[in-house]
């Protein structure tokens, strides 16, 4: 009972200190830290892996976080009203997320060797991102070993909707319910785990520049470039200049 006792009380807590700890560290690295804020692009050092890892890494990432976002955030009452059923809810799940996620794994696996095979991108990698990368691949395979005993009979066939949503949704209205994540299998609880692990490292790595994705670029004005050549050893524009007094 007391061991039970203790790890619901995790799970009560254990969110509230990794959000924390990002929000401070966040704070922090943009008020101390804003010449680190980058992702320390490291594409002039090699650019063929880079070119074929970071995008499927990238796509593969954000249909993951798209898809976690639906099944954390969408109670299961609301997918019930539009008549989707819940094999054909994890069915869904699984024929979409399975592709992110394997994209996604290939992408940080050819993103790791390249670091590894590459001795300028080799002397270019921080601790940070030797602490962040093995936290970060975890957190993927955790996730999909999820995917797949969760929505398919290769494992236990579990619900996540009833009780892991339920406690994430807990968390945001101060009203964690850690009972619930008791009733979740091992591999989801795991995956819950490094998942705040990450969160909590999250400010002090590469990861940091996730949040600044360069929305207003979208809608921004149009950059109009014209051409210019010299004409009498003068630079002559595709304007007229204008008359000197």
């Amino acid at each position: 009972m007391a061991h039970t006792s203790l790890t619901e009380i995790f799970w009560d807590v254990a969110p509230y200190v990794s959000l924390s700890i990002a929000a401070v560290g966040t704070w922090w690295r943009y008020r101390y830290d804003k010449f680190g804020w980058t992702s320390r692009s490291s594409q002039i050092y090699e650019s063929r892996l880079l070119s074929i890892g970071s995008p499927l890494f990238h796509f593969g990432s954000l249909m993951v976080i798209m898809g976690h976002v639906v099944g954390l955030c969408i109670p299961e009452w609301v997918t019930e009203d539009i008549g989707m059923s819940d094999r054909f809810y994890h069915l869904q799940a699984l024929i979409l997320g399975a592709p992110a996620g394997i994209a996604a794994l290939i992408g940080i696996g050819l993103l790791i060797y390249r670091r590894w095979a590459s001795g300028p991108v080799r002397l270019a990698t921080t601790f940070s991102d030797k602490l962040m990368y093995p936290v970060l691949v975890c957190a993927m395979v955790a996730g999909m070993s999820c995917t797949l005993m969760g929505a398919t009979h290769f494992g236990q066939v579990h619900d996540y909707r009833q009780n892991v949503s339920i406690w994430f949704r807990s968390i945001f209205v101060l009203d964690p319910r850690g009972d619930l994540m008791l009733q979740a299998p091992f591999y989801f609880q795991l995956h819950a785990t490094i998942a705040l692990l990450l969160f909590a490292l999250w400010p002090f790595t590469r990861l940091v520049h996730a949040f600044s994705v360069p929305i207003a670029y979208l809608f921004r004005p149009y950059i109009v470039y014209r051409s210019r050549e010299v004409v009498d050893d003068q630079l002559v524009g595709s304007a007229p200049r204008r008359p000197g007094w």
